[in-house]
């Protein structure tokens, strides 16, 4: 990449773990990024997401002016990250990369991943940070909710 993120911004609560995995990862193959959260709340105690994502933390001003690795669990209609995208250019970033450990890819989302761990993925999934309205977050795996 000739032009690698320099700032890692996670979403929380749902990338949490996918985030402490990929950054670990990242750094043992010689990118270490600085992190900043930001956390949003899209779903609440439903299975459908909520158009209208609440902000419960924003971007510090660390992000201005760098290149973030924007971090999410998982991408369904894409509300959240495109809310936390919004918020990362409010808060001054240059340039923003955008990955999630799935990408749904449904045809009615705002926007796809520039990188995604899965895809097409249709079921409502739960585990490895990702809730059914705060249940089953720490399963170190990823399940479909029943």
């Amino acid at each position: 990449m000739p032009d690698p993120p320099d700032q890692a911004l996670p979403i929380l609560t749902g990338a949490f773990v996918f985030a402490a995995d990929l950054l670990r990862a990242l750094d043992g193959c010689g990118l270490s990024l600085p992190i900043e959260f930001l956390q949003l709340r899209s779903y609440g105690d439903t299975r459908v997401p909520q158009n209208d994502v609440r902000i419960l933390m924003e971007p510090g001003g660390a992000v201005s002016g760098r290149h973030v690795l924007l971090i999410d669990g998982v991408l369904d209609r894409g509300h959240t990250l495109a809310k936390g995208r919004d918020l990362a250019l409010g808060a001054g970033v240059r340039k923003i990369t955008t990955v999630v450990a799935v990408d749904k890819r449904r045809e009615d989302a705002l926007l796809t991943a520039d990188f995604a761990g899965f895809a097409h993925v249709r079921e409502f999934i739960v585990g490895y940070g990702m809730d059914d309205a705060g249940q089953l977050r720490s399963l170190p795996y990823i399940a479909t909710a029943r």
